[in-house]
């Protein structure tokens, strides 16, 4: 053959993809959801789709398309520019031109792609669509909201269809779409691509997430409904979910020092979190990180503090003693510090935060993905290295559980 022939070959995505990866025949449905663990080829599936459509491969061509990620940022990285995104997958003969300033990719047949962030609802009011690519469902801040701006600008062509890629979680609005007569749903495991991914990588993820329920949905792309045995409940984190905190009377920033650094230590849970001016606590942000050094975990730490104008930074110190006051304090000497003890387990610790969400007392403004399924995977037998949660439990604890003066200020966040 020639090299145009064999060119055109290597790009055909339906000849190399996996069965999981192509749309369901016939193509009469609206929602196409591909559910897969991590590292499954959701992004390569998704992106192939889009080129599919904006270039007319599978059918007609779709010449307005929307492409949403969690954030700006992601669908930046991932969905865009990406190994597997949509720059990526297209030959040079037929590579799209990129205006990440207008947020815009255009096709040589005239074929345009708007970019947007599910945390920025608002801005899918007035476009219409085609066709649709939204990646990372179960991360989305704003789901719901995003999701129904979306159906009214799903309006033009004949057929307009919309292509999900995401890892599973427990939510109302994945559970709604997958109940949907027009949805049809795909499945796939991160062992199903394991040619494609780095061997540590696997190992590293099994040793985590192996054998647990966590691993079933984050390796094996199951929707895994609550533990009974769970300390908190997803129906309550969902009915408790607001967009905005009302003013509120402190602040927070609730830290977990890890043992040790690097990619195989724990992470440096992370949150912040206020009592409003009702009495109740409002979770603010999950900044939890992994594998810094300790002047690292403590200047994102001081920049929270700071950022939120909160009133104190509240650090657990049975595994670091002093030197996590001193390398905080080396950030900023003015920061207001309490240093916590963890002198009881931590599901007896947890405990208490778990009846104040029963009694409608926490409050999460938006979502958060890792920490609220850390939350629903602790059992009250045992709970295995949360150290999201474990800092959420600090936090309310402080702002619920001890007592001490009221603060006089009244912020609205």
């Amino acid at each position: 053959m020639s090299a145009a022939q064999a060119r055109e070959l290597l790009q055909d995505w339906r000849l190399w993809a996996r069965e999981d990866q192509l749309p369901p025949e016939p193509f009469n449905w609206r929602n196409w959801l591909l559910l897969g663990g991590r590292g499954a080829g959701k992004t390569r599936s998704g992106a192939e789709w889009i080129k599919a459509k904006a270039l007319g491969l599978w059918g007609t061509a779709a010449q307005r398309i929307a492409i949403i990620g969690p954030s700006l940022l992601e669908a930046r990285l991932v969905m865009i520019e990406g190994p597997s995104g949509l720059l990526a997958v297209h030959g040079d003969d037929e590579r799209p031109d990129y205006e990440p300033s207008k947020r815009l990719i255009t096709w040589p047949n005239g074929s345009v792609a708007q970019i947007f962030s599910a945390d920025e609802p608002e801005t899918l009011r007035g476009p219409q669509f085609e066709a649709c690519w939204c990646d990372e469902l179960g991360k989305w801040k704003y789901a719901d909201e995003a999701w129904t701006m979306l159906q009214f600008a799903l309006r033009l062509g004949d057929h307009p269809q919309c292509v999900i890629t995401t890892t599973p979680r427990a939510m109302t609005l994945l559970k709604k779409i997958m109940s949907d007569e027009a949805t049809v749903i795909s499945r796939a495991t991160t062992f199903a691509n394991v040619g494609n991914l780095a061997p540590a990588f696997m190992r590293d993820i099994e040793a985590r997430y192996g054998g647990t329920r966590l691993g079933r949905q984050e390796l094996m792309g199951e929707l895994i409904e609550d533990d009974p045995e769970a300390l908190f409940k997803r129906d309550l984190i969902e009915a408790q979910r607001v967009k905005l905190a009302p003013p509120l009377r402190r602040i927070v920033v609730a830290v977990d020092p890890p043992a040790g650094f690097g990619k195989k230590s724990n992470a440096c849970g992370i949150v912040v979190a206020g009592i409003g001016a009702d009495g109740n606590a409002y979770i603010l942000e999950d900044a939890t990180l992994r594998g810094l050094r300790p002047a690292q975990w403590a200047k994102r730490a001081v920049k929270l503090y700071q950022d939120w104008k909160a009133d104190r930074i509240v650090a657990e110190v049975n595994q670091g003693g002093a030197m996590v006051e001193q390398v905080l304090r080396e950030v900023s000497a003015e920061v207001s510090f309490k240093s916590v003890h963890a002198s009881r387990g931590k599901s007896a610790r947890a405990e208490p935060v778990a009846a104040l969400y029963e009694q409608g007392r926490i409050f999460h403004v938006g979502a958060f993905p890792e920490l609220e399924d850390e939350m629903c995977s602790a059992i009250r037998s045992g709970i295995h290295s949360p150290d999201r949660l474990d800092a959420l439990v600090w936090a309310v604890t402080e702002l619920l559980l001890t007592k001490g003066p009221a603060e006089p200020r009244v912020r609205v966040v």
